[in-house]
């Protein structure tokens, strides 16, 4: 499969999580908007059902005021509608002043100063009571009603709890289809590769044998023989992918150093290159050397990239925590802000050609292997970027 493939693959991977998410996200807002509504629409009749329950409690108990002097007229009703109440209501006098309570306790329903606070309460809220000639009844919702109200505070934190638990099983299985392509991608390179590198030996040391009495020519056919043994580098690198890579104690400087050398006779003239010497203090951290200057040089290329064949290019290594940190600066276009973790994700890329993938690997290759962080460290647009990689001492 060609790597353009692969890319795409990918990018379609990226969009197909995205919508997920999107659709998701507006599901469980239109979930928890229909909930609300039909639960307040619940809470309202609901308590308009208790205020008509009240009134018939107040009616009652006029009624059976009023049949005090003909004891021969039937109640049955009227006590039935006292008895049955169930809603907290407080009853007072024209001013006001607690006679008793109902459904609070009993204990509760005679304390006149524990209901004397309970009504403070009740007119705080703006609790209009219902008035009668007898006297004037206070009522609290009941504890359905207030449960109902609480109902949809608790729908929504279930909702965001599950929608969470969505977006972190998409996330992860998204990570997962992108291993399995960056894997399948590397070692299917490595292998188109191989085939042609060992093409290209068998020719070189078949024209260093036609060579002997040519010296340009086989200095010629040397250069050449380092760039394919450059290829099969590569190559390595690429069928480390996916597997476990062993790791060594190695001192970093020296790492950095290759790469500075490496990268400094294929740069432009009006490059600076300002790194520290090997006779500064020496790090030392546990990695494997070649994939980790797969790391450098794809970050060395891409300031390369930034400044357009003119600026410098400096780094930094130092200790910090139990990390071994690695500061590479450019003074290229820079990075906004927005961009800073865009970059680490495969298929992105600001550049005309090129398929976005070296800072996803590079990115996977320290965090996967070496434990390590890579990160956009500060970056302005027009002066430049800092890259900075740690990895565990």
């Amino acid at each position: 499969m060609a790597l353009g493939q692969f890319t795409n693959i990918n990018i379609n991977l990226n969009q197909k999580d995205s919508r997920w998410k999107l659709y998701l996200g507006i599901a469980g807002v239109v979930i928890m908007a229909l909930s609300m509504m039909y639960v307040n629409f619940l809470a309202r009749n609901l308590e308009a059902t208790e205020r008509a329950s009240v009134e018939i409690y107040v009616n009652a108990q006029v009624a059976i005021a009023k049949t005090e002097n003909d004891k021969d007229k039937d109640v049955t009703f009227e006590l039935q509608a006292l008895e049955t109440n169930k809603i907290p209501i407080i009853v007072t006098d024209e001013k006001d002043n607690v006679s008793f309570g109902s459904n609070y306790g009993l204990t509760k329903n005679n304390n006149k100063e524990y209901l004397s606070k309970r009504l403070a309460k009740l007119k705080s809220q703006g609790i209009q009571p219902i008035r009668s000639e007898l006297n004037n009844v206070y009522f609290e919702n009941s504890r359905i009603l207030k449960w109902l109200k609480f109902f949809p505070y608790i729908q929504a934190m279930l909702l965001l709890g599950f929608l969470a638990l969505g977006v972190i099983g998409f996330s992860a299985s998204q990570r997962e289809q992108q291993n399995r392509v960056w894997v399948g991608m590397a070692k299917e390179t490595a292998h188109q590769l191989g085939t042609p590198i060992g093409a290209i030996v068998a020719w070189v040391e078949n024209l260093k044998l036609l060579s002997n009495d040519e010296p340009e020519k086989l200095e010629l056919l040397d250069e050449l023989r380092s760039d394919v043994t450059r290829l099969e580098l590569i190559a390595d690198r690429f069928s480390k992918i996916g597997s476990r890579p062993n790791l060594e104690m190695t001192n970093i400087n020296e790492q950095v150093e290759q790469c500075h050398q490496y990268m400094q006779k294929r740069a432009s003239k009006k490059v600076v290159f300002d790194f520290p010497p090997l006779t500064d203090h020496p790090f030392f951290a546990k990695i494997n050397a070649p994939l980790f200057d797969w790391v450098m040089e794809n970050l060395v290329r891409n300031s390369l990239d930034a400044m357009d064949g003119t600026g410098t290019i400096k780094a930094e290594i130092y200790h910090e925590d139990h990390y071994v940190c690695i500061d590479l600066s450019d003074t290229g276009k820079g990075l906004s802000a927005n961009q800073f973790k865009q970059v680490f994700e495969p298929g992105y890329t600001t550049k005309k050609r090129g398929w976005g993938l070296g800072l996803s690997l590079a990115k996977r290759i320290i965090e996967n292997y070496h434990k390590g962080k890579i990160f956009v460290k500060k970056s302005t647009l027009g002066a430049g970027t800092t890259f900075t990689v740690k990895v565990p001492v």
